[in-house]
């Protein structure tokens, strides 16, 4: 008789599988408006972080920044903007693939004809690719601070491996983070807590300093966040140093 496989190790050497590729699902929801195409067409390509410029984050920005802090998924890029407005001295690089929240943060800041002449903030650049695409061009120790806003949870066990919290990719996101450097991370999604939680308590790169079920003070609102709780999921909200 062949011997039973134990369900346990098997899901457990499944996730523990590289990263797939592909962090995201889909580029698009619903179809652009002609003002939002021009925002993609027209105004990304003038204001996105390139891969020569990723060698070398702070010189990218169109004035001159303390340190660069990178947001992965902004979504519809409330927390980002909120970012940029309290801290005009920090680079942020914004990244997300979904057209429809690059339109939204971008349309902020482009008035309606001028999407060809206006810029958002000096202090901000886009990355409209996988944010993992961009860690392998960033150098060491190059990203002060590192947030992760209620990113797609994954829950079926097929799709962790799309997870950007992930034991594969940890040390490339060590790598980027300056020693101390702060990663702020929130979910809604239980099974994504709880994978949070069992990632961080096995390894050895980042020290956990808090984890709180209410919005800690200085952590800007978003959407994802305010749907949660009208919804009745409680967030969960940790911070992560990377150790020295």
């Amino acid at each position: 008789m062949a011997a039973q496989r134990d369900p346990v190790l098997v899901r457990s050497r499944k996730l523990d599988r590289p990263p797939v590729e592909r962090l995201y699902g889909r580029r698009r929801g619903h179809a652009l408006s002609p003002r939002q195409r021009r925002l993609i067409d027209i105004t990304l390509p003038r204001v996105r972080l390139t891969e020569s410029q990723a060698a070398d984050p702070r010189a990218a920005f169109r004035a001159p920044v303390r340190e660069v802090w990178l947001e992965v998924g902004f979504g519809s890029g409330e927390h980002t903007a909120a970012l940029v407005q309290a801290h005009p001295e920090i680079g942020l690089i914004a990244a997300e693939v979904f057209e429809n929240g690059i339109v939204s943060l971008l349309g902020r800041y482009i008035p309606e004809g001028a999407e060809a002449t206006a810029l958002p903030p000096p202090n901000l650049l886009l990355w409209p690719e996988d944010a993992r695409v961009l860690l392998r061009l960033l150098p060491a120790a190059s990203i002060a601070r590192l947030f992760l806003m209620f990113p797609d949870p994954w829950p079926k066990a097929r799709h962790a491996r799309r997870r950007f919290v992930h034991p594969a990719l940890l040390p490339e996101i060590a790598r980027v983070l300056a020693p101390g450097a702060e990663w702020r991370i929130a979910s809604d999604d239980p099974t994504h807590q709880d994978w949070v939680g069992e990632t961080f308590a096995a390894q050895s790169l980042f020290a956990v300093v808090a984890v709180a079920d209410a919005r800690p003070a200085g952590w800007p609102a978003t959407r994802y966040e305010a749907k949660a709780l009208r919804e009745g999921r409680r967030p969960r909200y940790w911070s992560v140093i990377r150790r020295g």
